[in-house]
């Protein structure tokens, strides 16, 4: 079920005028494009110098995650978005640029539980004095440093201030971007975890958050493998669940407030729910069919009726006429079932708010 895209930040670390830089990194996204392509990988290029990052003048310390200035924001949602880094970097006097360590000391959780492999050139060390320099300050930071890099010495490697052609450089480069997303992804459970807002969920190992629009892909496929059963025991396939597309999908997280249980790296159930008029709606109640009859339905079901207004009398879901394991569930957390013109084929069930328990 990891069905997300993999992020990968190309940061071009040099600011200096004619440098290098910008055609390393130019090889670089050429060379591994199409292999990134076949893996499912984004590859976004981002100089540092178009940041406008002046030196670190925010107050508060990174980890606060507090930040007054709009440059840091933007610059922390870019990075909070990444899965992975490959930083293309020149070597000054046995070190990483200043623009880089600038970069880094911005921000804090956002770097964390993120693979980073490295480009580096130069001359006498092609660079890798940078590197090492660079590692002991991303460790510090919780990314994980690649043991793949490619390191480039000027004075065998361009002519005309071009890169030469060179077939193990491009191999270095796809293997680079191959470790670089087997890391990734064994890294995402962690990250995931990380994430602002999470909490501890119902399994051991488990934990929770809000679902966003970038979790379409892990709801769909939980959608359709969990609605067979509902349009079997209801003799229909006439179920939004097991037909909306991705874009769909997309569109409601957007607008519901919904609640997924996460064990690593894998997303096994959710809830969605909103207000509608004066009523608090419950709706896509769903469990992966082998860790049902675990309390992962009900631990959900309680968690979108504690998130319910004040003044909202009543609690309001729908489920298929047919579907008596779910009408059970719901009459055992004290919902009744009313009749409500216009929902051929569904039970409604109503609750009232004064009792649940907040």
């Amino acid at each position: 079920m990891l069905t997300k895209p993999i992020r990968v930040l190309v940061l071009m670390c040099s600011t200096r005028p004619g440098a290098l830089g910008p055609a390393v990194g130019q090889w670089l996204i050429e060379t591994i494009a199409p292999h990134a392509a076949e893996l499912g990988v984004e590859l976004v290029p981002v100089a540092l110098g178009d940041l406008n990052l002046p030196f670190l003048d925010e107050e508060e310390h990174p980890s606060s995650g507090i930040y007054r200035h709009e440059h840091t924001r933007r610059w922390s949602a870019i990075v909070d978005a990444a899965d992975g880094f490959v930083a293309v970097t020149p070597e000054y006097n046995y070190g990483m640029p200043a623009t880089l360590k600038n970069a880094l000391d911005y921000l804090s959780r956002e770097w964390a539980w993120k693979p980073i492999g490295f480009v580096s050139y130069g001359n006498t060390s092609a660079g890798t004095r940078s590197v090492q320099h660079t590692k002991q300050v991303v460790t510090t930071l919780r990314l994980v440093p690649l043991g793949a890099t490619v390191a480039i010495r000027i004075g065998d490697a361009t002519e005309n201030g071009r890169l030469r052609p060179d077939a193990a450089r491009d191999n270095a480069g796809v293997g680079l971007l191959d470790e670089l997303v087997r890391v990734a992804h064994a890294l995402r459970p962690m990250r995931e975890r990380a994430r602002a807002g999470a909490m501890s969920g119902p399994l051991p190992g488990s934990y929770a958050r809000r679902l966003t629009p970038d979790d379409a892909p892990e709801v769909t496929v939980l959608q359709r493998c969990c609605w067979v059963d509902e349009a079997v025991a209801n003799d229909t396939m006439a179920i939004p669940a097991l037909h909306e597309s991705l874009e769909e999908v997309r569109d409601w997280l957007a607008t519901w407030h919904t609640t997924g249980i996460w064990l690593d790296g894998r997303l096994l159930g959710m809830v969605r729910a909103r207000r509608v008029d004066t009523d608090w709606h419950v709706g896509r109640l769903a469990v992966v069919p082998d860790l049902r009859g675990q309390g992962l339905g009900r631990w959900l079901l309680r968690t979108a009726e504690a998130a319910a207004q004040p003044d909202c009398p009543r609690i309001l879901l729908f489920t298929g006429a047919k579907s008596l394991r779910n009408i059970g569930l719901y009459e055992s957390e004290g919902y009744q079932s009313i009749s409500l013109a216009g929902r051929d084929g569904t039970t409604c069930l109503t609750k009232d708010l004064s009792i649940v328990q907040r």
